[in-house]
């Protein structure tokens, strides 16, 4: 629900990541605080809604959870265009994951919107015990690329709506204040008529 006089940013939000990394499960456990242990691969991508209150602004996200197949990176383009943020997201315990997941960001800085607002997410810190890409790993790059960083788990919810209301208030801080209302202007300027059979 939005606050009375807030600013209201409606925002483009991607996730991008390989498949399995927890892109959907993250989606799922913020939208809905659901979290299902079998998640069936997204085909192509699917799309939530979210409105988070802040006290500066009131968030309207479309949020766009794209595939992770290699098959679909090709449509990826046509979801994070026009994005005013991106969450990219690894699985602590695959490296390979970690290393896309950097290719995906050279990606976005590349394609993306050039004030796109950012975040690297470590998922899966509930399967700590089979850990391949240390925190101090993601960390750096994060701040290498200037972005935000966090280790979630939506399995145990660990700092999930952390993540989304980090990425809210970047983007309400990003955000111009728009003026609301319509703005009406007086055109002085003399018009000649036109009419299309006269000479």
């Amino acid at each position: 629900m939005a606050r009375p006089g807030n600013k209201i940013i409606h925002a483009k939000m991607v996730l991008v990541g390989d498949m399995g990394t927890g892109k959907t499960s993250l989606v799922l456990r913020f939208v809905k605080g659901q979290f299902f242990q079998h998640q069936e691969p997204t085909v192509g991508a699917a799309f939530f809604t979210q409105i988070l209150s802040l006290p500066e602004a009131t968030l309207k996200f479309d949020i766009w959870d794209t595939a992770g197949q290699e098959r679909y990176h090709s449509l990826a383009p046509m979801y994070y265009r026009g994005a005013a943020a991106a969450i990219v997201v690894y699985d602590i315990t695959s490296m390979d994951t970690f290393l896309r997941a950097k290719k995906w960001v050279e990606e976005l800085k590349r394609q993306g919107n050039p004030n796109l607002v950012m975040a690297l997410v470590a998922n899966k810190q509930d399967l700590e015990p089979n850990r391949e890409v240390n925190f101090e790993e993601g960390e750096q790059f994060s701040e290498e690329n200037g972005m935000f960083f966090t280790e979630t788990s939506a399995k145990t919810a660990l700092n999930i709506n952390e993540l989304f209301y980090e990425m809210a208030k970047r983007l309400a801080k990003a955000a111009p204040l728009q003026p609301t209302g319509i703005r009406l202007q007086s055109n002085t300027r003399s018009r000649r008529a036109f009419f299309c059979c006269s000479r």
